[in-house]
């Protein structure tokens, strides 16, 4: 899976990772690489949750490409 993540510098120094196709889905580090690996296990911790909220059936399952 690919998501685009926006990383910014705050005005504390931190650096702020946000993904704006997961609502909510936020992190930060000290440095930029920090900051993308912090993101990385947000996603995961987002896409668990959501996945938990909603059972799944593969029945109503369909891959789509764009």
């Amino acid at each position: 899976m690919k998501l685009h993540v926006i990383v910014e510098q705050d005005e504390s120094g931190y650096y702020v990772a946000e993904v704006p196709a997961l609502p909510g889905c936020l992190s930060q580090g000290k440095t930029r690489e920090e900051a993308i690996a912090n993101i990385k296990e947000a996603i995961e911790g987002w896409l668990e949750v959501m996945e938990s909220k909603q059972p799944f059936n593969p029945a109503h399952v369909v891959e789509v490409a764009v």
